[in-house]
């Protein structure tokens, strides 16, 4: 079994350090892949801190990860040595379920393996994530990666970008349809990057007015801080969807308000706290509060193909490993414009 170094979270309260720990042998159906960049999800934070009440431990963190394949199996079709590979959110599930059939695995009814803190099928073996120098993967859960994209950029696509992409593409929106996006973080640059690239009219709402002109170069038509009350009513009862990005406490209702007649609104963002909206801010104009996990595998690569037709990656700042609990902290002072990646050589140095 291939020695993996890596850094883990102990528990939940001290700082990730170096951990080390042995990958499964590359069976039949396998993939080896040499790390290269790993994307910091907000909830890499959520799961190292246990936020969630779900956290195990020595837990290895990151799913979004980009790097190169290094061997394969005897039955490996997709792929081979030398080629560049992904690995979202999840490595595996159980294949035959309805939802996993229609190529929803995210929505695997049996056991989703999430790529860490999770099981694999055998759900006696815990997965480990992306931080980490290698990963061993089955083929039909790594993505194809274009060489025509910056690779660290690319890594980011893996979860902030499939999980914008999906809502989007499933509440069909397109050329002309009014969009509605709330924050300009990892999440919400990447719902406004694609929304924008699909023709529709988006508005950003930000609590912050320096984002204002970050917002109108990533392709927001309009900008409303969110400070001021009264700047809702100029949006009133104008927007088609919204994707709506926040984890941290806010008024839904002001947001539910700028919907027209059946109007979406769709949550990716997790607050630890439930969502508490009055029913008269949904019946009056038959609106929906709803909410979207990750793309299957099929969706994940279809978003991979599109971003590499037009150009589209992440905005990522670069840091080395032994930098993640800065960035953790700064992550919850919101100081990051607007997705870190790890360039995993610094492990191996």
């Amino acid at each position: 079994m291939p020695t993996t170094n890596a850094y883990a979270a102990y528990d939940a309260t001290t700082p990730l350090r170096p951990y080390s720990f042995d990958r499964r042998a590359v069976g039949p159906r396998d993939v080896k892949i040499e790390i290269l960049f790993s994307g910091v999800c907000h909830s890499d934070l959520h799961q190292a801190r246990n936020d969630w009440k779900s956290s195990t431990y020595p837990m290895v963190p990151g799913h979004e990860i980009v790097g190169r394949v290094t061997e394969v199996g005897r039955e490996v079709r997709k792929f081979k040595v030398g080629d560049l590979a992904g690995v979202g959110v999840f490595v595996d599930s159980c294949r035959t379920c309805p939802n996993c059939q229609r190529d929803l695995e995210q929505y695997c009814l049996n056991l989703l393996s999430q790529t860490y803190n999770g099981l694999e099928q055998d759900r006696k073996n815990a997965t480990q994530g992306g931080y980490s120098t290698q990963i061993v993967t089955d083929e039909h859960y790594t993505l194809q990666v274009s060489d025509k994209l910056s690779l660290p950029g690319v890594a980011p696509l893996l979860c902030a970008g499939i999980t914008t992409y999906s809502p989007l593409r499933h509440w069909k929106v397109v050329s002309g349809s009014k969009v509605g996006v709330v924050g300009l973080g990892g999440l919400g640059h990447m719902a406004l990057k694609f929304a924008a690239s699909f023709g529709a009219e988006v508005t950003l709402f930000s609590t912050s007015e320096s984002k204002r002109k970050d917002a109108e170069k990533l392709g927001a038509a309009h900008f409303v801080n969110t400070k001021d009350a009264a700047n809702f009513k100029a949006v009133s009862r104008s927007l088609d969807f919204i994707i709506d990005t926040v984890s941290a406490p806010h008024d839904y209702a002001a947001y539910l308000e700028t919907l027209k007649l059946d109007g979406v609104m769709c949550c990716v963002g997790l607050p630890t706290e439930p969502i508490v909206t009055p029913v008269f801010s949904l019946l009056g104009q038959r609106r929906s509060i709803s909410s979207s996990g990750v793309g299957g595998i099929k969706e994940t690569q279809e978003m991979l193909d599109y971003c590499a037709e037009k150009g589209i990656v992440a905005e990522v700042e670069m840091i080395r490993m032994d930098q993640i609990n800065e960035a953790f902290h700064r992550m919850e002072r919101n100081d990051v414009k607007y997705r870190f990646v790890i360039d995993m050589a610094s492990l191996k140095g």
